[in-house]
């Protein structure tokens, strides 16, 4: 069998996922009508924002207790485009919840088709930047 590897093949079953529908708006798009090659970092980040306050959790609330969780890694694959006013599936899965790091990987599904895939790995820091451990009120697995 002969297909192509995707990203996401290496993991194991993911604690969680997620699921969110992006409707590509104009000014996400470049002269040619097709999504920019930045904004799928950012729908990245509305599904795993999303997956958090489908859990009961929020950014806000975690920032304000001097929990911060920043980007320290991302892999992104670009595999169809997305063209504006296209609908698109976000597909987020919770892969790790370290003692201190999170590691998520996404589909973007255009139909039935992968459009873009990635991965990104979080770092749990407190206000000066410093590594700390993953509070437990954060409920990740």
């Amino acid at each position: 069998m002969n297909r192509t590897r995707t990203l996401s093949d290496a993991t194991t079953t993911p604690l969680a996922t997620h699921e969110i529908e992006v409707r590509a708006r104009y000014p996400e798009c470049d002269p040619m009508n097709v999504v920019h090659h930045t904004v799928y970092p950012v729908w990245f980040e509305m599904g795993r924002t999303e997956m958090l306050r489908a859990r009961g959790g929020n950014y806000r609330d975690l920032e304000a207790a001097g929990v911060f969780l920043a980007v320290v890694r991302l892999e992104v694959r670009y595999r169809k485009p997305v063209r504006y006013d296209d609908l698109v599936r976000v597909h987020t899965e919770l892969l790790i919840a370290g003692p201190v790091k999170i590691e998520h990987s996404y589909r973007v599904y255009l139909g039935d088709d992968i459009a873009c895939e990635g991965r990104t790995t979080l770092a749990c820091l407190d206000r000066e930047g410093r590594a700390q451990v993953i509070p437990a009120t954060l409920a990740l697995g």
